[in-house]
């Protein structure tokens, strides 16, 4: 291998690095867990996630950090807006960890909205 073609090669694989780094960034993939959002999301469902880009509106399904245990993700969906703050609920309540155990969520915490889902 050449000086050129290794430099052409290494190149290459910082560039995708950072390309994947920076898709990883801006969009997630989600698999959801539990059944406390079905029967919209069942448990194995594969979601896409974007990064907030815009205002959370009231039906909008968000990826949030658990209040309570910030190393767990939860998938809600926004059913009231106070202020800068949310209520999120899972759409089914008898599963559901949400705003009712947890309180409201300042927007800011809506890290992501689904945007679609894989089936």
């Amino acid at each position: 291998m050449t000086a050129v073609s290794t430099y052409k090669l290494v190149t290459v694989l910082v560039y995708r690095f950072a390309v994947t780094r920076v898709l990883e960034f801006f969009v997630r993939r989600v698999t959801v867990e539990g059944t406390s959002m079905a029967p919209t999301y069942l448990p194995g469902e594969r979601l896409t996630a974007f990064r907030r880009w815009r205002r959370v509106r009231l039906g909008d399904v968000v990826v949030v950090r658990d209040p309570r245990n910030p190393s767990r993700w939860l998938l809600k969906r926004c059913v009231e807006r106070v202020g800068s703050l949310l209520d999120l609920r899972g759409d089914n309540a008898q599963a559901s960890t949400d705003s009712r155990d947890f309180g409201l969520v300042p927007s800011r915490d809506a890290i992501y909205i689904v945007v679609s889902t894989a089936r």
